[in-house]
């Protein structure tokens, strides 16, 4: 059975920022989310690199295996963010997070780093597929902190790893795909801000995906909204 993705993607500045630093991507095999990093316009520079890297796979991975066609596009990406750097000395600093998904016959293959998330809808249970590269995370994984104390605490935006011009590898990993699932990729504009209990709501009970992708933007207006907020919503179907 070939299977296919259908996807809707909302990117929104929110409330309070001028310019939205988020970018992403919505295909039929691939879906990436890319939240930029160093300030007004080096982050939004570095995230639409990330993505304009990643696009082409959609259409292929020119022989390479998944998993090593996403990793080498985000090396490329690193690279021409390290490039950009050195020749713009004004976009010192400038990086971004990266989550990608794609799909190769019933097969995900993932790449991440940063706190853009990953989520997976199967039968009506909510997975966390991916886990953020923050400093939060790392102190809840030590027991500091829980993960309600994580979602205030003052420094949640604090990246540790993100696709920014230095050799540090992304995570890269597979899953097994399923009809009927329904994947989330989304920016800590909407993660940090609305519950997880809400976005499950709004996944499960919102059958087109444009509509869920609007309710999680409106969830995070509501909230506040002081970040960009992108969602990439999209259910994998038998091919017809």
């Amino acid at each position: 059975m070939t299977l296919i993705l259908h996807a809707a993607m909302i990117s929104d500045p929110g409330l309070v920022r001028t310019n939205n630093e988020d970018a992403a991507y919505a295909g039929d095999r691939l879906l990436a989310v890319a939240d930029g990093i160093g300030g007004q316009p080096s982050g939004e520079v570095a995230s639409d690199i990330a993505i304009s890297t990643l696009a082409p796979l959609e259409r292929s991975t020119g022989g390479q295996e998944p998993v090593a066609a996403l990793r080498g596009a985000v090396e490329v990406a690193n690279r021409r963010i390290r490039e950009m750097a050195q020749s713009h000395p004004e976009s010192e600093g400038m990086g971004t997070t990266v989550t990608a998904l794609l799909l190769t016959g019933d097969e995900f293959a993932v790449v991440h780093a940063g706190d853009s998330r990953g989520y997976l809808l199967r039968d009506g249970a909510l997975h966390q597929l991916t886990r953020d590269d923050t400093f939060v995370q790392e102190l809840v994984d030590r027991g500091v902190l829980t993960p309600e104390e994580a979602r205030y605490h003052p420094q949640r935006s604090l990246v540790t790893r993100a696709v920014q011009g230095a050799e540090v590898p992304p995570d890269t990993w597979t899953f097994p795909a399923r009809a009927g699932d329904r994947l989330l990729l989304c920016s800590d504009g909407l993660s940090d801000y609305v519950e997880e209990s809400l976005v499950r709501q709004a996944l499960t009970g919102l059958a087109d995906r444009y509509e869920c992708a609007e309710q999680l933007v409106k969830l995070a207006h509501q909230a506040g909204a002081p970040d960009n907020v992108t969602v990439v919503i999209a259910d994998l179907t038998p091919s017809t």
